[in-house]
């Protein structure tokens, strides 16, 4: 009984941390943007909040897996045959494909930073805060296809 409530509990705990990260990574990059007096500091900042969007997205990722496939709370079938878990996954993959050229764009970053560069001036900065927009936006919206899945609206 004990592991089920921890689980769940760090499941939802980690959206506190997944979106605070995406939200703060978009105000650095709209600070980078802005052409900041101390880009290392926004620069910095980034790549903080990246990391621990990474992180809470490992962290679902982990938790998900155990809650809906380990059998310590639901059926595995109570969660295949809804179609707000369906939901609630296409919005995940959809964050996880828009999060590809933000990955690829801060390694590089990182990378030109370590040898001194400063990479995002020459970067379409609007695009990747629109990314981040983006991911923002379905990160609020997957708890409430949770809840609906949660209780077993549109089963199937």
């Amino acid at each position: 009984m004990v592991l089920p409530a921890l689980v769940s509990a760090l499941h939802v705990l980690t959206l506190g941390v997944g979106l605070g990260a995406v939200f703060v990574r978009g105000l650095r990059l709209r600070d980078l943007r802005r052409a900041p007096t101390d880009p290392a500091a926004a620069l910095k900042g980034l790549f903080a909040a990246d990391g621990l969007w990474g992180l809470a997205a490992a962290s679902w990722i982990a938790t998900g897996l155990v809650r809906a496939f380990a059998g310590i709370e639901k059926a595995s079938t109570f969660y295949t045959h809804n179609g707000f878990f369906l939901v609630k996954m296409a919005m995940f993959l959809a964050i996880f494909a828009l999060e590809v050229r933000p990955i690829l764009t801060f390694t590089a970053w990182r990378r030109a930073r370590a040898a001194g560069g400063s990479p995002w001036t020459s970067t379409d900065l609007t695009g990747l805060i629109r990314i981040n927009n983006a991911e923002v936006l379905l990160t609020v919206l997957i708890p409430f296809a949770a809840a609906l899945m949660a209780r077993g609206v549109w089963l199937f």
